[in-house]
């Protein structure tokens, strides 16, 4: 395995800028020896969305409304610290942020065409419910005492 892998591409051909991207380590917590104790393998993450370039304008708007609940002045965090090494938990914090981002800047889904049923069908349906109904009435055990 060579050194970190890139660009991280987004959609298409926007990529997650390395130099826009802010890393923190700290301590995880949890199991792991003594080792662990000195070792900063939790991984912070902090991409601007707020003032980014890299990302076309609609899709920032996009971004920037979809991701509002998670933002701190237009930044976006992601952690991860379920690896013991700290280059894994750094793979699994990039992989996290640009699946984040490629789902907040995702078109919207088409608008769904409203469909009549045929009237047959409906008809059917009718049909099919009242027999079912007749075979249940039938079914009490008034007559046979």
């Amino acid at each position: 395995m060579g050194g970190m892998s890139g660009p991280y591409l987004i959609r298409g051909s926007v990529s997650l800028p390395e130099a826009e991207l802010m890393w923190r380590f700290s301590r995880s917590s949890g199991p792991g020896g003594q080792h662990v104790n000195t070792s900063d393998s939790q991984v912070e993450l902090r991409f601007d969305l707020a003032k980014t370039e890299a990302l076309p304008d609609v899709w920032k708007q996009r971004a920037l409304e979809r991701l509002a609940s998670r933002l701190v002045d237009g930044v976006v965090t992601v952690r991860s610290s379920e690896h013991r090494s700290q280059w894994r938990n750094r793979e699994t914090a990039a992989v996290r942020l640009t699946a984040l981002l490629a789902e907040a800047t995702a078109p919207p889904p088409k608008p769904r065409r409203a469909t009549r049923i045929p009237r047959g069908i409906n008809e059917r349906r009718l049909r099919e419910k009242k027999q079912r109904s007749d075979t249940k009435r039938g079914r009490t055990g008034r007559d046979w005492g």
